[in-house]
């Protein structure tokens, strides 16, 4: 009886808020009180949820709830790691890939090992190996006379995100290195040797420009008086963060994460990296009373974030002439791209609501800009949020601020 009565109640509540949307949300209430409105929802604890809104003109917030509660962000967690990448790094800023070679040529032999070094780009690929075969042999060299070497000790070991699931493994990021191809994809399944995997492929693509290699393909390390022989860069930055919070893509934010990490010469470590986008967040005087980065993705239940310190790395990145271009644009568009491609697809909302999804079972939220006129961020927890009811709250709040 109490399930039927629940059931009879929250669709009430649904008809409810169709009619409150058909109206204007109440448009002859103050835009406060029409934002509260939007985000009184069945299903999601006011208590656990958190909003906060800015007139982007004139630098006044125009609602504010819990903006200092520290919440669990899911995918929002990727706002830092792409403000704090942009910052350090910058948008044009390319990831590199090399052939060393450890020995020396002979001939048209070479008397030693090849060492394919990674440094973390997560989108090399297959085709990618096959342009570090042709400068191979473009080189001089036809046959190698030693093993084919994978390096990834430009990054720790560690294949995961500190408090992950289990199941997030595989399911939800490929297993994490400084060296992977094609996202650890070796023949017919993920990887749990990324970097052995690539010297594997990387030898067969050797082997496709009629370089013989005698050695077998495993992991190791280059020695330092390895020689250059050829290299491959990966797309500039601003089209991986692009990739990467339009998507809502776990891997790389992860990979990214570990690159910050490695900015100081230190072996990158998903720590190392995390420290480095907390100091640069209190560079940019964002709040982080109640912050905690421990991953780059979200997935991991023990980052924490405020709806107020989210409003402030957006406004601090639309504010910097040299973040703000890629920053804005790696952001979905609603009703048109990526995650937000199915969500708000009508007016006033489509087009003009810019914003980073984020899901997990434990949080639920959404942050962006309107127009040029707000920057927004909403954050829900629950155990389990409730995903319908959440990202309703989400798009009623965001339209809203788009009808002003």
């Amino acid at each position: 009886m109490r399930r039927a009565f629940a059931v009879v109640l929250a669709c009430v509540a649904g008809a409810a808020f169709v009619a409150a949307e058909a109206t204007g949300f109440a448009s002859s209430k103050p835009l406060s009180g029409r934002l509260a409105q939007a985000l009184a929802v069945p299903h999601v604890s006011a208590a656990r949820s958190a909003a906060f809104a800015l007139d982007l003109s004139t630098g006044a917030a125009v609602f504010s709830r819990n903006s200092s509660l520290s919440l669990v962000p899911a995918s929002n967690e990727k706002l830092a790691v792409t403000y704090a990448a942009l910052d350090l790094l910058g948008a044009d800023y390319r990831i590199e890939t090399d052939v060393l070679g450890q020995g020396e040529l002979v001939g048209t032999t070479w008397r030693g090992s090849l060492v394919l070094e990674g440094h973390g780009d997560p989108t090399l690929s297959s085709t990618d190996l096959g342009w570090l075969a042709r400068q191979v042999r473009g080189a001089g060299i036809q046959r190698v006379e030693g093993s084919v070497l994978g390096d990834e000790s430009f990054f720790d070991s560690r294949r995961t995100g500190a408090g992950w699931k289990s199941s997030f493994y595989i399911n939800e990021s490929a297993p994490l290195s400084a060296l992977t191809v094609d996202r650890t994809w070796f023949h017919t399944h993920h990887s749990g040797t990324p970097a052995a995997a690539a010297a594997a492929l990387f030898k067969d693509a050797l082997h496709k420009q009629g370089i013989l290699v005698s050695g077998r393909a495993t992991r190791g390390v280059a020695r330092v008086e390895a020689e250059p022989l050829a290299h491959v860069l990966s797309p500039p930055l601003g089209q991986i963060v692009q990739f990467m919070d339009r998507e809502s893509d776990n891997f790389t934010a992860e990979l990214l994460l570990k690159q910050l990490g490695a900015a100081d010469g230190t072996v990158g470590t998903s720590a190392g990296g995390a420290a480095i986008v907390r100091s640069t967040l209190a560079e940019a005087g964002i709040p982080l009373g109640g912050v905690r980065i421990v991953d780059g993705s979200g997935l991991s239940p023990l980052d924490r974030l405020t709806a107020r310190a989210i409003v402030g790395m957006l406004r601090a990145a639309r504010e910097d002439p040299e973040i703000k271009p890629a920053f804005v644009a790696a952001l979905a568009v609603a009703g048109r791209s990526g995650t937000m491609k199915d969500r708000l697809r009508r007016a006033p909302a489509r087009g003009v609501v810019l914003a980073k999804t984020g899901t997990t079972s434990v949080a639920s939220a959404l942050s962006g800009y309107v127009r040029q006129r707000y920057v927004f961020s909403v954050l829900q927890n629950g155990r389990p949020v409730s995903y319908w009811w959440a990202r309703k709250a989400q798009d009623r709040f965001a339209t809203v601020l788009a009808a002003q």
